[in-house]
């Protein structure tokens, strides 16, 4: 069975390069631009793992993510969240707010690949 991954990125040319990464898998892709649209499409496809960017419009990615725990659906949905904010500070919010993993950008397209493989590999 294919696997769901919902990339969150209001930026496209990061959404395409998330993707490219990504597609070399066998996954789903689903790709949202801001944080509203990434809890429809959470709600909506219930994704194996999220690709979260930290700062979007509407709600931010800690705020997506800390919706998502509280969603009794969507609670043990992987996050890894991946942002340009780089600081030990914002890793620590990330982190507390409920993402499982943070990658910083740029980051290099196999790490990405496998930090999405490591996520999904995990038990729920």
């Amino acid at each position: 069975m294919r696997q769901k991954v919902l990339v969150c990125d209001n930026e496209d040319v990061l959404r395409a390069l998330v993707r490219a990464a990504l597609d070399t898998s066998d996954y789903d892709l689903f790709e949202a631009r801001d944080g509203d649209e990434s809890l429809e499409l959470a709600r909506a496809e219930r994704p194996d793992a999220i690709v979260l960017d930290m700062m979007m419009p509407g709600k931010t990615g800690l705020e997506v993510v800390a919706e998502l725990r509280a969603d009794d659906q969507l609670a043990k949905t992987r996050v890894l969240m991946l942002t340009a904010r780089a600081q030990a500070a914002d890793r620590d919010a990330a982190l507390a707010a409920g993402a499982d993993r943070f990658l910083a950008k740029p980051f290099s397209p196999l790490e990405l690949m496998t930090v999405v493989e490591e996520l999904l590999a995990e038990p729920r």
